[in-house]
């Protein structure tokens, strides 16, 4: 997902919103509170995606990294794999 690309996206389809809602409602307030909405609404959905995509990637990571282990045959370093997850800062070891 490239940012510029998505914000002018976002900006036409918002455009292309608040010009159907004014002329479904006719009343400039109300569309520039249901385009602010939608705004808002795209933003989190953004956001979301671009979350998801990073979790997706860290995930193949460490696949990739469990397999390497395991083709190297080293036992020690696929079992220091598993729990570095935990030993990160900012994060309580229980």
């Amino acid at each position: 997902m490239y940012a510029p690309r998505v914000l002018v996206s976002m900006l036409g389809a918002l455009a292309v919103f608040a010009i159907v809602t004014y002329f479904l409602n006719g009343s400039l307030a109300s569309t520039l509170i249901q385009t602010i909405i939608c705004a808002v609404l795209m933003q989190v959905g953004y956001f979301f995606a671009v979350l998801y995509l990073v979790w997706k990637k860290a995930r193949e990571k460490e696949r990739q990294a469990a397999e390497m282990a395991q083709l190297a045959g080293d036992d020690k370093s696929a079992a220091k794999t598993a729990p570095r997850r935990l030993h990160r800062p900012g994060h309580f070891n229980r």
